[in-house]
Order: structure tokens, then sequence, then C-alpha cells
């Protein structure tokens, strides 16, 4: 059974940082395609990054500069490093792994508040 658990959600104010962790069990290979996604309340979800097991990365416009995406291949886990965080940063943050079919784990949420 494939489960992807994230971590290191929190309350952080305008200008911290925050770095989430989310890490695929039940999985024997590289996922291919690893990402974040994000939901504030009354939006839609959007991806934030995405990462492939290659080291290609991918970023939304609006946390280009602000928010890096990496990988442990070995352990199926990608982080997300999030600097310079405003409150429109302000989410829940979902960990997406992409294979024969998606997984997704259950989220952590992120408020940027002061």
């Amino acid at each position: 059974q494939v489960q992807l658990v994230e971590s290191g959600g929190g309350l952080v104010q305008p200008g911290g940082s925050l770095r989430l962790s989310c890490a695929a069990s039940g999985i024997t290979f590289s996922i291919p395609l690893m990402g974040w996604y994000r939901q504030a309340p009354g939006n839609q979800r959007e991806l934030v990054a995405t990462a492939t097991s290659r080291g290609s990365t991918s970023y939304v416009d609006s946390v280009k500069g602000r928010f890096t995406i990496s990988r442990d291949n070995g352990k199926n886990t990608v982080f997300l490093q999030m600097n310079n965080l405003k409150p429109e940063d302000t989410a829940v943050y979902y960990c997406n792994a992409r294979m024969s079919r998606e997984y997704w784990g259950i989220g952590t949420l992120v408020t940027v508040s002061s």
C-alpha cells in the first residue's frame, strides 16, 4: 500500500521560513515525479512545484525565487523549502506522487500571519 506522509507545516510570520517533508512508503523504485500542491480556503488546488527523479524541477511563478523543491530519491522523499513566506502562501499543502497512478498525502497546514 502506497502512503505519502507530510510534515513540517505550522504558523510562521511573514518573511519567515518553513521546510515541508513528504515521505513515500510502499514503493520499491524511485518515483518518476513528485511534487507539492496547495489549496487555500475558497480556492482550487494549485500546483506549487514538481521534481523528477532525474533532477528536473518546475515552479509556479508566484513562488519562484522563494521556494525550492528537492528530493532524496533513495528514500522517495521530497522536500519544499519555503523562504520569505507571504500571507498569500497560507494554504494546506499536499504532497503528490505520480507513477502509473497518482497518490496524495493528507496535507499539512501552512499559516503565514503576524
